[in-house]
């Protein structure tokens, strides 16, 4: 049986086992590299470079932006194609997709080297820490061009739902990373820079398994790979439906820069370390439900494409309760053993009782993700990226934002944890009502 028909006909539970798993191994591995990242640095360097590091991360997720831009929209209208049978517009699908990866790259690029100082400083760096800010930040530019394609490659094969394929990919790129890190930071000396060249390399050999695929002639469609020529139709197509990740990515960024000015004005140097460890923390936790959230785009774009809306409906709900079992573990021994995972991320740090308090509020809110995730990645598999759009319009720019830039001002760093749990239950909920509501009306017009 091909992975179309699988999709299309197979019980939802084993569907989802198969194209899930290796996505989700996929991305732990990412997530136990940012977190390694920040504990070679600890460890090798010091605190202070942990601090610069967690600072300029932010920033150089704006490429990896582009990438799942590119990518989120390429996948979802490839996964759609596949199930309409569109061999025409699969075949003239990468004029279009080189040519935004390289553009983006080249737009993401220029600027952010020349303004990198501008940037940290933006971000709340300042001396010693703005230095090695740009320095890592720099690094990671070089390897733009490498950071977008690889990312968005590695997306259309998932949209195949080849995940196995995607997730060797991606640990091979992610393996190489994790070996050189130490031996860049510490044996050769190279500091925080050498964190940032670990990564380049690693997706430089990301990059290249992708293109040895579509190469060779390994996909499920026949495509003209080298091509560069822009489709307006396609090149359209995958902007609208890539948009709301994009829009996640800067918010994301905003977020950041306003929640480390907040820490720099009211807090500490101690308290920016403390808000590093712990948010690359709860990224790691979060990725399994970004592997379930890979591995649903496929299966319901496949679905929806080929006119089985309901059954897409279901994938959605089975995927949703799949997260939440995922999570509620991690969600425990968060909140359980606050102490001894603070004292692993960072050695030697005096953690005070109201940290404590702010580790588990920050926490608290994991077993209501898997509805606002997967709802972001629902959305553009069946051709409706407004819904998305909305979600993270929500999020972002009318709660996270404003709150942010007005909690810390009357109830200090504290209410920056506190604030986070409040905004995510909101969105949680008002998710949860417009899914709800959106299935079923699919539901009925398919009837």
């Amino acid at each position: 049986m091909d992975r179309k028909t699988f999709i299309l006909t197979g019980d939802l539970k084993k569907v989802m086992w198969e194209t899930s798993w290796p996505a989700i191994a996929a991305i732990v591995l990412y997530g136990i590299n940012n977190f390694l990242d920040a504990i070679f640095v600890g460890y090798l360097v010091n605190t202070q470079a942990l601090a610069a590091v967690g600072m300029a991360y932010p920033l150089s997720q704006i490429v990896l932006g582009f990438g799942r831009l590119v990518g989120t929209g390429a996948g979802a209208a490839v996964s759609i194609w596949i199930g309409k049978n569109e061999s025409n517009k699969l075949y003239n699908l990468f004029g279009s997709f080189n040519f935004l990866c390289i553009f983006f790259s080249l737009i993401c690029t220029v600027p952010a080297y020349i303004f990198a100082n501008e940037l940290m400083a933006m971000m709340g760096a300042k001396g010693n820490l703005q230095t090695i800010a740009v320095e890592y930040f720099r690094t990671t530019l070089i390897g733009t061009i490498f950071w977008i394609y690889g990312l968005a490659l590695n997306m259309l094969i998932r949209a195949e739902g080849k995940m196995k394929t995607a997730a060797v990919m991606i640990a091979v790129g992610l393996i190489i990373d994790i070996i050189l890190k130490p031996i860049f930071i510490s044996t050769l000396g190279m500091g925080v820079s050498g964190a940032a060249w670990a990564t380049n390399c690693g997706m430089i050999i990301y990059s290249l398994l992708g293109i040895f695929y579509y190469a060779k002639g390994k996909s499920s469609f026949k495509t003209n790979w080298k091509s560069l020529s822009f489709h307006p139709e396609i090149g359209k197509r995958i902007l609208k439906l890539g948009l709301p990740e994009m829009i996640l990515s800067i918010m994301g960024v905003i977020q950041s820069i306003i929640i480390f000015n907040a820490i720099a004005r009211y807090g500490t140097e101690n308290d920016i370390s403390f808000f590093t460890v712990l948010n690359r923390f709860f990224l790691f936790l979060l990725t399994p439900l970004f592997g379930l959230m890979r591995g649903l785009q496929p299966v319901v774009g496949i679905n929806f494409g080929a006119g089985n809306y309901v059954r897409a409906g279901k994938f959605l709900k089975t995927y949703i309760v799949a997260g939440i079992a995922i999570l509620f573990p991690f969600f425990f021994v968060a909140l359980v053993f606050p102490q001894q995972l603070i004292d692993l991320m960072l050695p030697g740090y005096s953690v005070t009782q109201h940290q404590i308090l702010d580790f588990r509020l920050f926490f608290s809110v994991l077993p209501l993700l898997p509805i606002t995730v997967l709802a972001l990645s629902y959305y553009p598999a069946v051709n409706d990226s407004k819904k998305a759009s909305f979600l993270v319009f929500l999020r972002q720019i009318i709660l996270y934002i404003p709150l942010m830039l007005i909690l810390p001002y009357y109830f200090g760093v504290k209410s920056i944890y506190w604030g986070s749990a409040l905004i995510e239950v909101t969105v949680g909920t008002i998710t949860f009502i417009i899914l709800k509501k959106g299935v079923a009306k699919s539901q009925t017009i398919a009837a």
